[in-house]
């Protein structure tokens, strides 16, 4: 499916971004734009808009009389949510699953004892909402439902933290609970004793309590990780 609002360009980014995180194009090759433009059936000037976005996510440099070349992958901008995306799709999901849950499991335990701290009462309660609404969609296979108020869920804890730079790691979680849920990364219908444990989280948040908010978060982490452990060896 090609990424909406970007047109032609985002077609070729839709092909040519997966190709290079799946390792299709190594560190170091070469692209020729005049063949990819050919390849694709597309103007050159739209090619360049393409190159110009993986540009920005540090997967290429442009040198002239090189062309484009793939950069290594220690120098991509693995928090940008569409390289995120892509290597979820390759074949180095289980790894990049495992690498983002560790991810989550040292930020969020921190940032839901910053909430409990510094939530406002409508913060608390959006995070309610987003606990029942879990509970809500918990069963009967519908985890697009339940994607929806889970990542919410998720984000208010990051924004609600009151620092700025665990609010911008909300996108970064977006795209791992997704990634769970699109690649079939879970079970039919979520484990009941995590469910149980947001509507706790929050519960925390609203009564004040930084230590028991962080402790029950931690145990929704670790969770996670043994999740992957069965679904994603």
């Amino acid at each position: 499916m090609t990424t909406p609002g970007r047109g032609l360009h985002g077609r070729v980014l839709d092909a040519l971004g997966p190709a290079i995180t799946a390792g299709e194009y190594p560190p170091g090759s070469v692209l020729r734009t005049d063949e990819l433009a050919q390849r694709f059936d597309v103007s050159r000037s739209v090619m360049r808009e393409a190159v110009r976005v993986l540009e920005s996510m540090h997967l290429v440099e442009s040198r002239r009389r090189v062309g484009v070349t793939v950069r290594p992958r220690a120098e991509w901008n693995v928090y940008d949510p569409q390289v995120i995306r892509w290597r979820l799709a390759g074949s180095d999901r289980p790894q990049q699953l495992r690498s983002l849950t560790v991810l989550r499991s040292a930020v969020e335990p921190v940032a839901a004892a910053l909430t409990a701290t510094h939530a406002t009462a409508e913060q608390c309660a959006e995070l309610t909402r987003c606990a029942l609404g879990m509970v809500a969609t918990s069963r009967g296979n519908r985890l697009e439902d339940y994607l929806v108020h889970d990542v919410a869920f998720h984000r208010v804890i990051l924004t609600a933290s009151g620092n700025e730079m665990f609010a911008r790691l909300g996108d970064v979680v977006a795209e791992v609970l997704a990634g769970r849920t699109h690649h079939e990364v879970m079970f039919e219908d979520p484990d009941p004793a995590a469910v149980t444990l947001h509507v706790q989280v929050a519960e925390a948040v609203r009564e004040g309590d930084p230590v028991r908010a962080e402790r029950l978060t931690r145990e929704i982490t670790v969770g996670a990780l043994q999740e992957l452990d069965i679904l994603a060896p």
